[in-house]
């Protein structure tokens, strides 16, 4: 059919994305079509949907991101990191270095093709850390920062977060933060320069992995002498590795390929959740 969408599915540590190539800007994305997408009963299901778009201010191309409720987002380090994949494959772009312009500004890529078919590894220029003023807890071993990465996040140093109840706590915190905030919650360990991390992003709820929140997490544990100047940081999807340079962070990790998919707008609709 003339109105079906070709997209492709990829993940970077479980953070999926399904990602349109449009660099003729044809095909605009509302709200209620990507939210019926990344449903993960009645859809495709995704943590966000990325629109591939022409070129601006002489990056190679564009992202356009929207988050698994709707809304826009400034900037995601593993859906960059998933649009990067996307194209390369689709022949938009050339490795092993590239730009890709977002909300947030312009960011450098790194790619290497892994040696497994669908496989990458895929580094991007976060920019810098925005440090809040740190928060002290009333225990040391619980601290709190907010960070800016392009988009906003709040880390919360505390004991180990497998045992922290995200989908209670992840809204009410977003609720006192006007506009919304992704949170961390992060523990450091298991060895020296590692963090654990478990993340409720704005505009979707806990995901298995946030580029822009490990960054921000390293960023704040750095701040709080809790880590070096390379941090490995595990999410319950993998785990990324965050350095901290001088002129800013590089965020890298594997990328995977995951499937092709076409979708008739009008179908997903239909059937999306009552």
């Amino acid at each position: 059919m003339d109105d079906a969408l070709q997209l492709t599915k990829h993940h970077g540590a479980g953070n999926d994305f399904l990602v349109l190539v449009d660099t003729e800007d044809r095909h605009p994305l509302a709200p209620e079509l990507v939210r019926a997408l990344c449903d993960r009963r009645f859809g495709v299901g995704a943590d966000g949907v990325i629109r591939v778009l022409a070129g601006r201010d002489g990056a190679d191309v564009s992202m356009e991101l929207v988050n698994a409720d709707g809304s826009p987002a400034e900037m995601s380090g593993n859906g960059i990191r998933c649009l990067a994949q996307a194209a390369v494959d689709a022949g938009l772009v050339a490795p092993p270095h590239f730009t890709v312009w977002t909300v947030a500004g312009v960011r450098g890529i790194g790619y290497t093709a892994g040696e497994v078919a669908g496989s990458a590894e895929v580094s991007v220029e976060m920019g810098k850390a925005e440090l809040g003023p740190d928060q002290p807890q009333q225990f040391p071993d619980r601290r709190a920062r907010t960070v800016d990465m392009g988009n906003p996040h709040l880390v919360l140093l505390g004991p180990d977060p497998a045992g922290v109840d995200v989908a209670g706590l992840g809204p009410r915190l977003q609720e006192v933060h006007p506009g919304g905030i992704n949170v961390e919650f992060i523990s450091v360990g298991p060895a020296a320069d590692e963090l654990s991390l478990r993340v409720w992003e704005r505009g979707v709820g806990e995901t298995l992995a946030c580029g822009t929140g490990s960054s921000a997490a390293a960023a704040a544990a750095h701040s709080w002498g809790l880590v070096g100047d390379r941090v490995a940081v595990h999410s319950p999807g993998g785990t990324l590795r965050v350095d901290l340079e001088p002129d800013g962070i590089r965020l890298a990790g594997p990328t995977r390929a995951v499937a092709e998919v076409r979708v008739v707008p009008a179908e997903v609709l239909a059937a999306a959740r009552p």
